[in-house]
């Protein structure tokens, strides 16, 4: 870890970065499952009416915009801390917290097995930190 950066501050970049990162998954998830069959659009209007329908959807726009805040976010933790400690725990937690948003948000029937590899995973990040 880079010198100056505590363990707690490490830990709320990292909460910032997955907060965000799931909140654009599930937003974004959420958009497409509102907009319906993407080829279908395009198999009505070309591809250009697709565009315009995606962009008119303040979901996907909201999903959009908080990715991008994710991916800054990202780079921020990245500029304070080890790469080999950060991307492993942001794209792992994320997994984790995605699995809990989509069970909750969108109503997604996770099985024993995504909670399982969920656990397995907190198990994985813990062992890198210490």
């Amino acid at each position: 870890m880079t010198a100056g950066v505590s363990g707690l501050a490490l830990a709320a970049m990292l909460a910032v970065n997955v907060a965000t990162a799931t909140a654009g998954d599930i937003l974004i998830a959420s958009a497409f499952r509102q907009i319906g069959d993407f080829d279908a659009i395009i198999v009505r209007g070309g591809l250009l009416t697709a565009i315009v329908t995606v962009l008119r959807n303040l979901r996907f726009l909201s999903g959009f915009a908080i990715m991008a805040v994710s991916f800054f976010s990202l780079l921020f933790t990245l500029s304070h801390a080890d790469v080999s400690l950060v991307a492993p725990a942001a794209g792992s937690l994320t997994f984790v917290t995605n699995a809990i948003a989509a069970r909750i948000f969108l109503k997604e029937r996770v099985d024993r097995r995504r909670w399982v590899a969920a656990i397995l995973v907190c198990c994985g990040v813990a062992l890198l930190k210490h």
